[in-house]
């Protein structure tokens, strides 16, 4: 599925995304993450031990919501995508991944390097979208 022009400019301009999986037992899991679009999937890393790999692991069934609030709802936007979810733990698409993660943010590389051998990123493929207040 291909993102509209106005969910993927939300999606790639803003700094942090809630991801949600579920564990083996169907109970949700949600965490912020720092992500990038590529190609019209939403990619973000993590350890490769974290709670939210292990659900990706059984499960690759994912959603993940990227919101702007205000006082004022007339100007609440939002999306929610749908998709599924693939892990990288080292190759060019790791590399690719990861290295669009440090040019989003500097810091990362320093701060949170990731590394083949600790870490993986999820490229996350949409199905569905859902947004709110981006026509």
């Amino acid at each position: 599925m291909r993102l509209k022009k106005k969910v993927a400019q939300l999606i790639a301009r803003e700094r942090v995304c809630r991801v949600a999986t579920v564990n083996e037992h169907g109970v949700p899991h949600l965490v912020p993450v720092c992500h990038v679009l590529a190609n019209g999937k939403i990619c973000f890393a993590s350890g490769d031990d974290g709670r939210k790999v292990k659900n990706i692991e059984r499960n690759p069934h994912i959603a993940v919501t990227v919101d702007l609030y205000s006082d004022d709802w007339a100007h609440i936007k939002g999306v929610m995508v749908q998709g599924t979810a693939r892990l990288f733990s080292r190759g060019p698409r790791f590399r690719r991944i990861r290295e669009l993660l440090y040019e989003k943010y500097p810091h990362y590389r320093t701060d949170a390097a990731l590394s083949p051998s600790d870490s993986v990123v999820v490229e996350v493929t949409p199905i569905a979208v859902f947004d709110w207040e981006l026509d």
